[in-house]
Formats: C-alpha cells, sequence, structure tokens
C-alpha cells in the first residue's frame, strides 16, 4: 500500500485533478480521516475533474454509490464507498462491497478504509485528510 503524505482540506481541488488526470481502472483508494476531513469532498472533486454529471453525495447510508464515467474511450465504473456503519471486514465481504476492487473496469474509493486496512489490497493507495 502506499501512504500520501497528510492531506489538508485546501488541497482537494489541486490533487482531485491530478489524481483524475492519472486514472486508468483498477485503482483502489483508502480515504481516511476524522468527520469533515474532506473525504467526501475528495470523491465530489474527482468527480468535476473527471467532469461527471451526477451529483456525489456521501453514501454514509446506501454504503455504496457508482457511477459510469468514460476514460479514454473507456466505460469504468466509479464505485464511492462509506464504510462508517460496517463493523468489519466480514461484513464488507458478506455485502459484496469488495468483489470489484482492483477490476480493471472500476476505480474505488472507501471511506473510512481504517477500518479493514488490514484486508486492503496491496496496491491500494492511502489518502489521509486532516482539518484544523
Amino acid at each position: 500500500m502506499k501512504n500520501s503524505p497528510p492531506i489538508h482540506i485546501t488541497q482537494i481541488p489541486s490533487l482531485a485533478k491530478k489524481i483524475a488526470s492519472q486514472l486508468k481502472g483498477g485503482e483502489i483508494f483508502a480515504l481516511i480521516g476524522p468527520l469533515g476531513a474532506g473525504k467526501t469532498a475528495f470523491v465530489k472533486a474527482i468527480g468535476k475533474a473527471l467532469k461527471l454529471k451526477h451529483h456525489i453525495t456521501s453514501p454514509t447510508f446506501t454504503l455504496l454509490h457508482g457511477f459510469p464515467i468514460k476514460l479514454s474511450g473507456r466505460k469504468i465504473m466509479l464505485y464511492h464507498l462509506d464504510l462508517y456503519r460496517t463493523k468489519n471486514f466480514k461484513e464488507v465481504k458478506a455485502l459484496g462491497l469488495a468483489e470489484f476492487w482492483g477490476q480493471p473496469h472500476t476505480i474505488t474509493f472507501i471511506e473510512w478504509a481504517d477500518k479493514i486496512k488490514k484486508h486492503l489490497p496491496k496496491k491500494t493507495q492511502i489518502l489521509t485528510f486532516f482539518h484544523e
């Protein structure tokens, strides 16, 4: 797993543009940080950078939102998970939320990924957010 330096909420727009420009499919991002640190704001900024027409909101109560996007002429699904309400990896797996991680036709952003950090694939990029 790759850890990023801590990300302040003011860095989100520029970081999202940079990451969005490098996406190819198959990426997994673990978004870690306290409430209000910018995890959902980051996914919204990614959507904006990718010119996503859907409005991105936190999937706290639904656990998962999926959005079709086009990257280099390929259809990709952008998945946005929020594990705040889950108890452990066993529950995440039972709900089928791990089945698409790392697939070449998906990009996955996982909020509250610290709850299941030891179960994340090795290629997961960890982004840690903070605020004052």
